[in-house]
């Protein structure tokens, strides 16, 4: 192997400021979490009120919230990208994508072990029941192949069909706050507001597809 191929595949060195931006990110990403179970931790223990009059609508109010939130921020990464230049934001997608199934498959599991107690079956009678679980519970569905696909081994193995894949973030993300719109019974501003932080996202997306094939078609 000549010494220029031995270069091309070696792997680029990571800069110590993208390692601990990376590491910021891990943090601040399990705070929530981690601050969660130190309080079902406390209400456990001692009986409190950390959580609440209602602590499983809080657990699942709170876990269902926190993958919506790192959903629209890994939606966000891109149009981000553009408008600062900074291809390095790119690094952060995936570990946020990753952050927002994890959030997701703990408000599922929150459900399913606190509200179902385990009566597993008894899922699928409320997924035909409720559609804000029928919505919400396509929302997990579509983002299970996503994370399993996530690594660049899967990139290579899938190619061109890996992007069309992936493109299934932008009706997980219609999903998300469809299930969050029908869960709340009477004050929807909150989910109002992640509606509108997605038709944004969304439209920034369709803008610079439109641009960019103006610009293929008046060349």
């Amino acid at each position: 192997m000549s010494a220029a191929i031995a270069r091309r595949r070696a792997p680029r060195p990571v800069s110590r400021g993208l390692l601990a931006a990376k590491a910021a990110v891990h943090v601040l990403a399990l705070a929530p979490a981690a601050w969660l179970g130190w309080q079902v931790a406390e209400v456990w223990r001692t009986g409190s009120d950390a959580l609440g009059a209602d602590p499983v609508a809080e657990i699942e109010h709170r876990t269902g919230l926190w993958a919506l939130r790192l959903l629209l921020l890994t939606l966000a990464i891109t149009p981000l990208r553009r408008l600062s230049g900074q291809a390095v934001l790119l690094r952060f997608r995936r570990m946020l994508g990753l952050y927002a199934f994890f959030y997701a498959c703990l408000h599922l599991g929150a459900y399913l072990v606190f509200d179902l107690r385990g009566y597993w079956t008894q899922l699928f009678e409320e997924i035909v029941k409720r559609p804000y679980i029928t919505v919400g519970f396509l929302a997990w569905l579509l983002l299970v192949p996503l994370a399993l696909t996530s690594t660049l081994g899967w990139m290579r193995r899938l190619g061109r069909h890996w992007g069309q894949l992936h493109r299934l973030v932008y009706a997980i993300g219609v999903l998300a706050v469809l299930h969050f719109w029908w869960l709340v019974k009477s004050d929807i501003r909150e989910p109002a507001l992640y509606a509108a932080i997605l038709a944004l996202l969304l439209g920034a997306r369709a803008v610079a597809w439109f641009s960019a094939r103006r610009t293929r078609a008046g060349r």
